[in-house]
């Protein structure tokens, strides 16, 4: 797979983009707030109909346009197709080579994308909700129908915690029909989760342990807390009627508070070293090697379930390193032989993932202009 040119419209500060990107890295280099960030999210929008860090669509466009496009000309199997996808009026509309895709499947087609941002350095010492969204992320890379799986999931979840808050007035048997709803859907939603963690966790462990400057092993681990031990043996009807259970034993308590209180949106992912709470334990370098971990062992992990490597993006992850793991992460990238999309405000930090033709670009007041050499920003 491979990104031959990308088309950037009216996307939050960037009125318009067109880059022939390199096969091998492209390096966008500018102050903080010049809208290199906006760069790599569009791409991630368009490689994944979600937005990297906006809570609301109309926040993609920027001020004063109707609307916002983004199209990408990929070769994937040796072919060529044009994806794009249109925000106006809060609603996005997806295209496979100039028509209306007819389904997620047609649309993403292959396309693959794994992000890399600061904030995702944070993860381990961060709340649950950040590490269910990294996770999330990740399910949704290996297994693409995890999109609609996981909104199924959110609009079940949205109508019963509705009628939850109605209190006692609450009608017992529309209850029971938004549980065995939201139970079939949370199901899906643990099946997804547990074979992307069965997959990635060994590869995760194997990379913090080069990478950790610790005898301590690294585990990563995701276990919904009402379900028992069995949790890993499970089918998926099994974790259904277990989940539907445990909606049932919390819907007086459910009802008083007016929402749900189990299923996968209030589970975490646990990472541990050495057998103690990372989040607790590891120190800030630790824990941003184990984030560093996982997210070499989902590529790695991509790249043998699919046969092709994902499209790499690393929003300023360098300054946030220290000199050893991002020289290791930059050796990393360059024999990885993936196309990667770096931004940095510092040249110097990402020269390790640069090759004769590294396209090199400055991005300033929401304009991304190709530099005819490569120099220090």
């Amino acid at each position: 797979m491979r990104l031959l040119a990308l088309q950037v419209q009216d996307f939050r500060n960037l009125h318009q983009v067109s880059l022939v990107p390199s096969p091998h890295a492209t390096i966008a280099v500018g102050q903080n707030g010049q809208g290199k960030t906006n760069l790599l999210e569009a791409l991630y929008f368009l490689a994944t109909l979600k937005p990297l860090r906006a809570g609301r669509l109309s926040e993609l466009v920027r001020w004063g346009a109707q609307g916002a496009r983004v199209t990408g000309r990929f070769l994937l199997k040796g072919a060529e197709r044009e994806i794009s996808v249109e925000v106006s009026g809060g609603v996005r509309q997806a295209m496979v080579d100039g028509k209306k895709a007819a389904s997620l499947e047609e649309y993403f087609g292959g396309v693959s994308v794994v992000a890399f941002t600061p904030d995702d350095l944070e993860v381990v010492k961060g709340g649950p909700d950040s590490r269910r969204t990294f996770l999330d992320r990740a399910v949704f890379n290996r297994f693409p129908a995890f999109l609609k799986e996981s909104r199924d999931y959110a609009r079940a979840l949205k109508n019963r915690n509705r009628l939850l808050r109605e209190g006692p007035a609450a009608d017992a048997a529309y209850l029971d029909a938004y549980d065995e709803t939201l139970a079939r859907a949370g199901a899906r939603v643990y099946v997804r989760r547990r074979a992307l963690m069965a997959e990635l966790s060994p590869r995760a462990q194997a990379t913090f342990a080069s990478i950790g400057r610790t005898p301590e092993p690294a585990a990563y681990g995701y276990h919904p807390s009402h379900l028992g031990q069995d949790f890993s043996e499970a089918d998926e009807p099994r974790l259904q009627d277990a989940l539907l259970e445990a909606l049932a034993g919390r819907r007086r308590r459910d009802l008083e508070r007016g929402f749900t209180s189990v299923g996968p949106h209030v589970d975490d992912v646990t990472v541990t070293l050495g057998g103690r709470s990372a989040r607790a334990y590891a120190s800030q370098g630790q824990q941003r090697a184990l984030v560093l971990g996982w997210k070499i062992a989902e590529i790695e992990n991509l790249h043998v379930a699919t046969g092709f490597l994902p499209l790499l993006m690393l929003d300023d992850v360098s300054s946030e390193l220290d000199p050893e793991r991002n020289a290791y992460l930059m050796s990393y990238l360059a024999g990885s032989g993936a196309q990667v999309f770096l931004t940095t405000t510092d040249a110097s930090l990402v020269r390790g993932a640069a090759a004769a033709d590294t396209l090199w670009v400055d991005v300033h007041a929401g304009q991304v202009t190709p530099r005819l050499v490569e120099a220090p920003a």
